[in-house]
């Protein structure tokens, strides 16, 4: 099948992974492109959040820890972000050489140019404008090793990669789905009750166009289920704190002075009085 391979050789080798970053065949976190400082992301209930802010544009960072090509089908409110079709496994994604790692900063609009991912209101999100609000506020990264050259050779192509399963193949992803709903319904029985949240949900908008190459290569996946699937939830911080994602506490404490030096002082101090020594 066909992939986008990422080339943007100066970004990929100075992206700098934090040490709570999700994943196991890749580090994966959410990158603050204005500071360049990896989001905190927190693990509560069996899922990875992030707090984001309005208005801030963010990237999707992602190194492959293997000593071969791993691909990458990425998902922005289940909105696949290459080729903007509701996202599933078997489309288009970034495929990352050995220990590479790269950034998505954007909806692909061609091979040259991404529409920024910016945090905003879900209401304004691309997902809701474009008629699909049901999965705003995830972010999703489904992970697949490369078969192996040999292999290729003789192998038929996996079929989720071929738009098409068998029926025994079909059967497996409902028992898949069916295990992951009745997990996901026992984390949401056992976590306590959230309080209201006190701000509009958040989403990502289609933000302004930014250069961004890549080229195109083959890939085979060794196998048509994921490897690995990589989720993380995200909000403002305030409604993670509502949600008790965030303790909070964790930002109690002393208001911070823009000027702690004169804080209530309205105009230049004395001086300390001589101690004795007069001076000419």
């Amino acid at each position: 099948m066909k992939a986008t391979l990422a080339a943007c050789l100066a970004v990929l080798a100075s992206i700098a992974m934090p040490v709570h970053a999700a994943g196991h065949l890749a580090d994966v976190a959410i990158v603050d492109r204005d500071t360049g400082q990896p989001l905190q992301t927190y693990y509560r209930h069996g899922e990875y959040w992030v707090a984001g802010e309005p208005g801030a544009r963010y990237s999707i960072a992602i190194r492959n820890h293997l000593g071969e090509r791993l691909l990458a089908v990425t998902s922005v409110d289940g909105v696949n972000v290459i080729t903007g079709q509701n996202a599933g496994w078997d489309q288009s994604g970034y495929v990352l050489a050995p220990w590479e790692g790269y950034q998505v900063s954007g909806w692909r609009k061609s091979d040259y140019q991404v529409a920024a991912f910016a945090f905003t209101a879900a209401p304004h999100s691309y997902a809701a404008r474009t008629g699909r609000p049901q999965n705003v506020g995830i972010i999703g990264i489904a992970l697949f090793r490369e078969m192996p050259a040999s292999a290729a050779l003789t192998a038929p192509a996996p079929p989720i990669a071929n738009g098409a399963a068998d029926a025994a193949q079909r059967s497996e992803l409902a028992q898949d789905r069916s295990r992951s709903q009745i997990a996901s319904q026992a984390a949401r029985a056992a976590a306590p009750a959230a309080a209201p949240t006190p701000a509009p949900a958040l989403g990502t908008a289609h933000g302004a166009r930014e250069y961004s190459y890549v080229a195109h290569t083959q890939f085979q996946r060794r196998q048509w289920h994921p490897d690995e699937i990589i989720r993380i939830r995200y909000d403002s911080l305030s409604n993670l704190i509502a949600m008790g994602i965030v303790p909070a506490n964790r930002y109690a404490g002393a208001r911070p002075s823009p000027f702690p030096s004169t804080e209530g002082q309205d105009y230049v101090p004395d001086p300390p009085p001589y101690d004795g020594v007069r001076v000419r």
